[in-house]
């Protein structure tokens, strides 16, 4: 009886820890912390940043390109659900952008693309898109140093 109990308390707390979740971050955002992607380290990553911010969340970018273009990005973090669902939106934005293009990238895209944050978390998506300018400046001034031009790609 007593198990029985304990799972149901069990069974309910988890119930309600979601509930708040999806309050917090909507079902994309929830969905997203239940299903990571992007996280993890990128071996042989040809740029990289790592801030810290005012909260002491870490993030860190990883990018690898190709002809300047991002073909993959990741994300590490040892911060809060907030800071997890910034790096791992940031880095799926990131995928396909020109290195020119990271730059437009803003924390109100971030915002927009997870849909339902907590308004005083916002601070986690300027950092994310504050890494990946980093990540970007960090390309360019390697290539630059490597006395390589960036390849400016056209479409459409």
């Amino acid at each position: 009886m007593v198990d029985e109990d304990f799972d149901a308390f069990v069974r309910n707390l988890q119930t309600n820890i979601d509930a708040d979740a999806v309050r917090a971050y909507g079902e994309k955002g929830f969905a997203r912390l239940q299903n990571p992607r992007f996280h993890g380290e990128l071996k042989d990553a040809d740029a990289h940043a790592r801030l810290t911010g005012k909260c002491g969340d870490t993030i860190e970018i990883f990018l690898n390109l190709n002809d300047d273009c991002v073909q993959h990005a990741s994300y590490l973090t040892d911060g809060c659900a907030s800071s997890a669902l910034a790096g791992s939106f940031t880095a799926e934005l990131a995928h396909g952008k020109t290195v020119e293009e990271l730059f437009d990238l803003r924390d109100t895209d971030v915002l927009e693309a997870i849909g339902t944050f907590p308004e005083h978390e916002t601070h986690c998506t300027f950092l994310a898109v504050s890494v990946l300018h980093e990540a970007a400046n960090s390309y360019m001034r390697r290539k630059a140093a490597d006395g390589k031009k960036l390849v400016t790609v056209t479409t459409g």
